[in-house]
């Protein structure tokens, strides 16, 4: 979660790295996911530090932009709920329940939802190094471990415990020992920023 700007500049700088982009801001024309990753992040900086009456003036205005990108896109994203490293593939129809949480360098696809079910309030609980195919489902308060990659058009509605596996099908089972490195951009596990890591 981006607590104060040191956190809002390193999200933004691991999302760029988890897009695979080198240069230092977006084009005039295009860009538009990474456009949309930088909203959500100045929403989720502005939502999560704003103390003063103006603070949150400039964080309603940049909800008010955030929610019309995501109209435009197609993306139900909630403030909140993804760690650094998002890569976002496509736009159009990700849907996504406030209460997921995803965890750092998630690669998400098109046509995709993570969400409750049956009226539960709770949604998926994600790891680290996730990659989520086209189509996929993630349905109800469930556990997925790390470096699990989620094929395309999987129905996932049980715990995953087991790290570094790939699992497809419906209901979604492990169908190998293969793990989600190769659906990631390589730089996640090259670049070391500031505090922090990837080995």
């Amino acid at each position: 979660m981006i607590n104060n700007k040191n956190d809002y500049k390193y999200f933004l700088e691991r999302d760029k790295i988890a897009l695979g982009i080198t240069r230092k801001k977006p084009k005039i024309f295009g860009d538009d996911i990474w456009k949309f990753e930088r909203q959500l992040r100045k929403t989720e900086y502005y939502h999560n530090c704003s103390k003063t009456i103006f603070g949150k003036i400039i964080y309603a205005y940049n909800m008010f932009r955030y929610h019309k990108m995501r109209v435009k896109l197609g993306i139900s994203i909630p403030l909140n709920v993804f760690d650094y490293g998002l890569a976002i593939v496509h736009f159009g129809s990700i849907v996504v329940n406030n209460n997921a949480r995803v965890g750092k360098n998630c690669r998400i696809q098109d046509s995709t939802t993570i969400g409750a079910t049956n009226g539960e309030l709770n949604a998926a609980l994600i790891g680290d190094n996730v990659f989520i195919g086209s189509g996929a489902r993630i349905i109800g308060n469930i556990y997925i471990a790390d470096d699990i990659a989620i094929g395309a058009n999987a129905v996932v509605v049980h715990n995953f415990n087991e790290k570094g596996i790939t699992i497809g099908g419906v209901p979604a089972k492990k169908i190998s020992d293969n793990n989600s490195h190769s659906n990631l951009s390589p730089a996640i596990f090259k670049k070391r920023i500031g505090h922090d890591e990837i080995e």
